[in-house]
């Protein structure tokens, strides 16, 4: 009797979380108006380095992905000007929920609603409404060169980002943000998830290109640039990215 009543109860609540991301999701991807971006600063390994690197930290470093965002969007015909409006909210000083390994479907909807409930207790930001919320994890490339797994949830709007605490790398991050922020929105990814490899055409800025091999720039949610059958490098920046048109059909840029 009380198992079926706790059960409901937890249909109950998804039904009710689902619900309300869509609609948020609608509202975030009509392109009437910006969509406001949250991005919370999170010092996710404790070193000194990340901490030099939080406090130097201003929104001007994540101005090239609005710009990037606007070219894109006029490439497309969207008629709002400036697609995302960037606000940076103060540190979190909390270290969210880490996500499952993949292929354990249960456990992902578990870390969702888990990571959903603590950036709920643990938002910095008391500005206008966000329609995105990114938390962006920094971590000292001397201790860490290689980073974590980054996810953006469709449901919720919500993401959780690993990036690099390096000047040097602030364009590089650039990228992994704004793939994320795409996922929040809808887009999929466009790589092969064992070798990492572009896949052809979806995954290709330029599908149209001859010869096909090398491409001069990645597609955001292909990852890198196609250079060979084997090889594929990793854009320096959100000049060296497009978005194609599939992912412009999934934003709701184009139409279905």
């Amino acid at each position: 009797m009380w198992k079926a009543i706790r059960i409901g109860v937890l249909l109950f609540i998804l039904a009710t979380v689902a619900q309300g991301a869509w609609l948020a999701r609608r509202d975030a991807t009509d392109w009437k108006n910006p969509v406001i971006v949250v991005l919370y600063p999170i010092n996710a390994d404790g070193s000194e380095r990340s901490e030099q690197y939080l406090g130097r930290m201003d929104l001007s470093r994540f101005e090239p992905m609005a710009g990037f965002m606007r070219e894109q969007a006029r490439a497309y015909g969207v008629a709002v000007n400036d697609p995302i409006e960037l606000r940076l909210a103060p540190r979190v000083r909390s270290l969210p929920p880490q996500p499952p390994a993949p292929g354990n479907v249960a456990a992902a909807i578990v870390w969702s609603l888990h990571f959903r409930f603590w950036a709920w207790r643990h938002d910095t930001y008391t500005g206008a409404r966000a329609h995105v919320r990114l938390f962006l994890m920094y971590h000292d490339d001397r201790k860490s060169p290689r980073l974590p797994h980054s996810t953006g949830l469709e449901k919720g709007l919500i993401g959780l980002v690993n990036v690099f605490a390096n000047e040097e790398m602030s364009a590089a991050n650039n990228v992994i943000i704004v793939h994320e922020m795409l996922h929040t929105l809808g887009a999929t990814d466009k790589y092969d998830r064992v070798s990492n490899m572009p896949l052809f055409p979806d995954g290709y800025a330029e599908p149209q290109r001859m010869p096909a091999l090398p491409q001069v720039y990645a597609e955001i949610m292909g990852g890198r640039i196609p250079i060979g059958s084997l090889r594929a490098d990793q854009p320096e920046g959100l000049h060296q990215v497009l978005i194609g048109r599939l992912t412009a059909r999934e934003i709701n840029w184009i139409a279905q």
